[in-house]
């Protein structure tokens, strides 16, 4: 079979626009399957955000959607595969973030937004545009979810598969949405796009695709439970058999501390001392004492999902034992009150920096002896594959792609070290392991990761034997890739299927 040309439909891709880890996944793995031969457009709103990051985007045609005059866009960089937008600017020039207003709630016609979307995906699904026709659109959560339910009924369509980023996001709005939209009847139903008297975008893609993927084997087993299946458990159950874990991969242009620019010092596993520098530089950087004090490093969202309510209630643990924590994040207010108190209270071994800034969060992967992740779950998460990379061991809760990467430490001795003899690459013991795992995301759990992780750290052969374990890794997106071109080639080997009576209890 020829390899597919692919319409990858997102809400949001790096560098250009990011709230989380679906924007570094839209740019990598679009960049892989183009490395790879398939031709690849990016579709993406075009927020003014973005357009004004782009140099002279041709206008491949206009066309009027759902009563909005509309553009696409044609934009090339460097750094993506070639990149579509549709410009709406009543709905999508607004600054800031994609979703949510200058008050920090959710716009209130995201529906009407991300629906105007979903429908310029299926036209562009179905039409030729300067030359390029796709076999296969990829949608992208919520956002894309709507095109999935608009794409299934149409004769000679092409295949469609859909990505669960997040399960908990999952683009709810009151029932009269339905309506507004001007949807079909047969929408508003339960084994469509009702969810508990709601409008459910998600479920576009959950119901009509051809194929299901989600960012990891282990959070594709669990969404199908009720503890994690967000209400959905049992509509992902049925369609059990279209569902796919694939482990999302990084990008190793971008992380690889061999070649990273916004470090202080490049290395990799054979110069791994030079990472020092890097830690030195962190303390100075974010106003830390430069000390030899283990430092753990977080760049996180401040949810509770993410387990930063753990770290917070652990501070006190956490300082008895010495360490130094360099914290970047934005989220909850609270908890960033509760960080900058924090840090303001005890600044020799605190640091917090409020917001995302992307050269802080690689001078922390490079700099931090530890990495935190104590989520609650995790799809598939990206940081404790960089900190790996970047010779940072993890600490993680066991669960999703935390589970999947993370192996845990084992407890093999050290080789002996004769008296005097200086300790050498060569020397290090041969241990299983990249990093730490515990099993409840309980404070205390998280304390005794720690109190285990440091009992390693300050046994220097057995942690560097860790640190090249985790460096000698594989997290590229190549092995990612292939296993979603093979799933694209079986979704276009077979006929189309939608999924036909689905159970009412989730919907």
């Amino acid at each position: 079979m020829k390899t597919p040309r692919i319409l990858f439909a997102t809400s949001e891709v790096a560098p250009l626009i990011k709230t989380g880890g679906l924007a570094d996944v839209s740019a990598a793995l679009p960049g892989a399957l183009a490395a790879a031969g398939c031709d690849v457009r990016i579709l993406l709103p075009g927020y003014g955000d973005v357009l004004a990051q782009l140099e002279q985007p041709r206008v491949l045609y206009r066309d009027e959607l759902a009563g909005h005059p509309i553009e696409l866009l044609e934009a090339r960089r460097p750094d993506l595969p070639t990149l579509w937008l549709v410009r709406c600017p009543r709905l999508f020039d607004r600054p800031g973030n994609p979703y949510l207003g200058p008050d920090g709630h959710d716009w209130p016609d995201n529906a009407e937004r991300f629906a105007l979307f979903a429908r310029a995906i299926a036209a562009l699904a179905l039409r030729e545009v300067d030359g390029f026709r796709p076999d296969l659109v990829h949608l992208n959560d919520w956002q894309t979810g709507l095109a999935g339910a608009l794409l299934a009924p149409v004769d000679a369509r092409p295949g469609i598969v859909f990505t669960i980023h997040n399960l908990n996001f999952q683009g709810l709005f009151d029932h009269d949405w339905f309506a507004r939209l001007q949807l079909s009847p047969t929408l508003a139903a339960p084994d469509a796009l009702e969810f508990h008297g709601r409008l459910c975008l998600i479920k576009g893609g959950l119901v009509f695709a051809d194929a299901i993927t989600t960012v990891s084997p282990e959070y594709a087993g669990e969404i199908q439970t009720p503890e994690f299946g967000a209400g959905l458990d049992g509509l992902l159950r049925h369609r059990a058999a279209d569902l796919t874990g694939i482990l999302n991969g990084i990008d190793t242009n971008i992380w690889n501390p061999a070649r990273d620019p916004l470090i202080a010092v490049t290395y990799d596993r054979t110069t791994l001392a030079r990472k020092g520098t890097n830690k030195h530089a962190l303390q100075a950087a974010m106003g830390l004492p430069v000390s030899p004090a283990p430092l753990c490093g977080m760049v996180t969202r401040l949810t509770e999902q993410k387990g930063i309510d753990l770290v917070i209630a652990a501070l006190p643990r956490l300082r008895e034992f010495g360490v130094q924590l360099a914290i970047l994040g934005s989220g909850s207010a609270h908890f960033e009150q509760a960080l900058g108190a924090a840090a303001a209270e005890f600044p020799q071994q605190i640091a917090f920096v409020a917001g995302y800034d992307e050269a802080i969060a690689h001078r922390i992967e490079a700099g931090a002896d530890i990495f935190l992740m104590p989520s609650r779950f995790e799809p598939c998460g990206l940081n404790q594959m960089y900190s790996m990379a970047y010779g940072t061991l993890p600490i993680v809760h066991r669960t999703g792609g935390l589970a999947d990467t993370v192996q845990p430490a084992d407890c093999a001795e050290p080789a002996p070290l004769s008296a005097g003899r200086m300790f050498t690459r060569s020397s290090a013991p041969v241990v299983s392991g990249t990093g730490f795992v515990f099993d409840r995301p309980e404070v205390e759990d998280l304390v005794a990761a720690v109190a285990r992780a440091l009992d390693w750290w300050r046994d220097p052969p057995r942690w560097l034997a860790l640190q090249l374990n985790g460096m000698n890794r594989d997290f590229s997106w190549t092995a990612s890739s292939q296993a979603y071109l093979d799933l694209y080639r079986r979704v276009l080997a077979r006929p189309p299927a939608v999924a036909q009576g689905v159970p009412e209890a989730p919907a």
